[in-house]
């Protein structure tokens, strides 16, 4: 269904970009048939890239999806100064407005005997002998233009297709300099190191021996056509750069099953903090596979948090590190189970909640936890998608409250589909824990 639903919603997408970049812009011939044949060359190794989830087809797929993306976006946007162009076109062009309806044109049959235009006591102007118009010197007076045919459009003629086919071309251009300009800026956000964020959270319950306790957190890692071994080598070199207390996956490692990307995986077992590796299942665990990756992970060092939870310690002071499955999981008999992973717990110490989306974060905040780490969102990956985050996730990005929960949401490291960030670059996150004496 998502297939479908996608093909439909780019071939509309593919069809308007065709209008105002080939067929506005050329007219009858091979300039025309090229340019369609271009779009349509382009749509078909956007979907096979999609489907086959073969990497020589995937980059250059998934490159065009977003410079395709950008060019609707941004057509749309010019539609208005288009229009506008056009009317201040046809008045720079001076076209004649059409004769009145009684008024004999300069050449043709006369209008009726009575002429608005003659005084009252003026006896009607016969009409002058029909002219031969045959032959080569007798042309019309209204000229109209073939934009393929290289010809000068004579000033003035209707809608004046000269000026027409400059504003189209000249839009184009503009457009499609632009499109390729964000995309490629994209592509080196999100095919560059991550960001690392360093953010302080206050915990009232949380013990002051504890204060300054550090927690990676990375989510959407993404392993799959477009991103393999070396993009997990270059997360965990910077994660242990780090030097943390305890590092949290929350969610969205892989694209693909076991056997497709066991390898890309690999270098998690060299992660280094003092209290381990922990994990939690996002959406996209369940579309590859989620129990051969539960155990691999396992089998890595990386220990999975199946709606439970455990006791961290240090210098005799603890709190509480609990995971629940994504909601995604639900359709797989394999959901989030709040009142098994946080019931029955000391409430007089934190707890802080691994789970991959925010906007679980109302569940969480029924059972009090102090504080949830998330992902999911990419931070909105491409704007203005941005926008569209809010109406699913409580918080796109960064730290928030939400029902009394401090929620904090990670941009990732990986992306999904376009391999392009506009506004949101990839991050792993530092979070310090700290106490606070006002909530004691």
């Amino acid at each position: 269904m998502f297939v479908v639903l996608f093909t439909l919603v780019m071939g509309a997408t593919h069809y308007y970009v065709w209008r105002r970049a080939v067929r506005d812009t050329t007219g009858p011939g091979r300039a025309r048939r090229v340019g369609t044949a271009l779009v349509v060359g382009l749509f078909v190794l956007l979907i096979a890239g999609m489907t086959l989830n073969l990497g020589v087809l995937a980059w250059p797929g998934y490159l065009w999806l977003a410079c395709a993306f950008y060019l609707a976006l941004l057509f749309a946007l010019l539609e208005v100064p288009r229009a506008l162009l056009h009317r201040a076109a046809r008045r720079r062009s001076g076209t004649p407005a059409p004769a009145p309806a009684g008024n004999p044109g300069p050449v043709g049959n006369p209008g009726p005997a009575s002429n608005p235009g003659l005084p009252s006591d003026t006896e009607p102007v016969s009409a002058p002998e029909p002219v031969e118009t045959s032959g080569p010197a007798v042309a019309s007076e209204v000229t109209t233009l073939d934009p393929a045919a290289g010809a000068a459009p004579v000033s003035g003629a209707p809608g004046d297709p000269g000026r027409r086919l400059f504003i189209a071309r000249s839009l184009a251009a503009v457009s499609g300099v632009a499109a390729v300009g964000v995309v490629g800026y994209g592509a080196t956000q999100a095919l560059g190191d991550p960001v690392v964020k360093r953010v302080p959270v206050a915990l009232g319950k949380l013990d002051p021996k504890l204060s300054g306790y550090r927690i990676a957190v990375v989510s959407d890692i993404h392993l799959g056509p477009l991103l393999g071994r070396a993009h997990t080598e270059r997360i965990v070199r910077m994660i242990n750069e780090q030097q943390v207390d305890l590092v949290a996956i929350v969610g969205d490692l892989v694209d693909g099953t076991v056997e497709e990307l066991g390898e890309a995986a690999a270098p998690l077992r060299d992660l280094v903090s003092t209290h381990g590796s922990f994990f939690v299942t996002g959406n996209h665990e369940y579309y590859s596979g989620v129990q051969p990756w539960l155990a691999e992970l396992d089998r890595l060092g990386v220990h999975p948090l199946r709606n439970e939870r455990l006791r961290v310690e240090r210098a005799g002071a603890a709190f509480d590190l609990a995971g629940v499955n994504d909601v995604t999981g639900r359709g797989f008999d394999d959901g989030p189970d709040f009142a098994r992973a946080l019931d029955g717990r000391d409430r007089s110490s934190p707890v802080v909640l691994l789970a991959h989306q925010p906007v679980q974060a109302h569940e969480a905040a029924r059972h009090g936890v102090d504080l949830q780490l998330s992902g999911h969102t990419h931070g909105g990956q491409m704007f203005p998608f941005h926008l569209a985050v809010g109406l699913q996730q409580p918080v796109r990005s960064g730290l928030a409250t939400v029902d009394g929960t401090q929620v904090y949401t990670s941009n990732g490291v990986g992306f999904w589909g376009p391999p392009v960030r506009v506004g949101a670059p990839p991050d792993i996150t530092v979070v310090e824990l700290h106490h606070n004496f006002a909530g004691r």
